[in-house]
């Protein structure tokens, strides 16, 4: 069959649930939070992945990322600050974030502006890491154009030689944390008939107003 054909035959039936404004949280961290804790407990793989969306030179660019926490109204990932992404949000500070839990047939979209978080608190979620992933974050130029596999895998070699396996590691300072403050915040609940529920918080004046908006 035709790639084309195949693809407009795909369809599912969303039906597990809906959702109004009387079913959602006055704060909007709280309805994420409620509704993320439902998709770590339904199994949904990767919870915590989402696609952050930046722009560079006018185009918008996408990558999947995982949230690492929620701080102060913020939501929290870690990346290399030297990186494509990195340098995008020093150039624009506005970004979006998605999050898809297909089991639940749920998105949220939030958009908002970015900040790097606390050396303090990059310092601590590094210690945490598996040292696999401190080793790689020291040996990665990440973005930066590689001839080959085994030019990452050399590089990674020599960090670990150099370290040893129980030297403790101390981030490198060009990589940590940022912190997305949003100002909209939509929730998505799948429905029959593509008559999707869609509940959109917006901030005004340093306070949240809700909305439905058509599907």
């Amino acid at each position: 069959m035709d790639i084309n054909q195949t693809l407009q035959n795909l369809r599912v039936s969303y039906r597990l649930e809906a959702l109004d404004i009387s079913d959602c949280r006055p704060d909007p961290l709280a309805q994420f939070d409620y509704w993320l804790k439902e998709a770590i407990n339904g199994q949904c793989d990767e919870p915590n992945a989402f696609t952050l969306s930046t722009v560079s030179h006018n185009k918008p660019r996408g990558r999947v990322l995982l949230l690492k926490g929620l701080h102060q109204g913020d939501f929290v990932f870690y990346t290399n600050y030297s990186s494509a992404k990195g340098q995008e949000m020093e150039t624009n500070s506005h970004a979006a974030m998605t999050f898809l839990w297909l089991p639940l047939q749920r998105q949220v979209r939030i958009e908002g502006t970015v900040t790097k978080v606390d050396a303090a608190l990059s310092d601590d979620y590094f210690s945490k890491r598996p040292r696999g992933s401190q080793l790689g974050a020291i040996a990665s130029p990440q973005s930066q154009k590689v001839s080959s596999r085994q030019v990452l895998e050399k590089l990674f070699s020599e960090v670990q030689s150099n370290f040893g396996d129980n030297k403790p590691l101390k981030r490198p300072e060009s990589w940590g944390g940022y912190a997305l403050s949003p100002e909209y915040i939509e929730f998505w609940q799948g429905r029959d008939n593509r008559m999707h529920d869609r509940i959109a918080y917006e901030k005004e004046n340093g306070l949240w107003t809700l909305s439905r908006l058509a599907p």
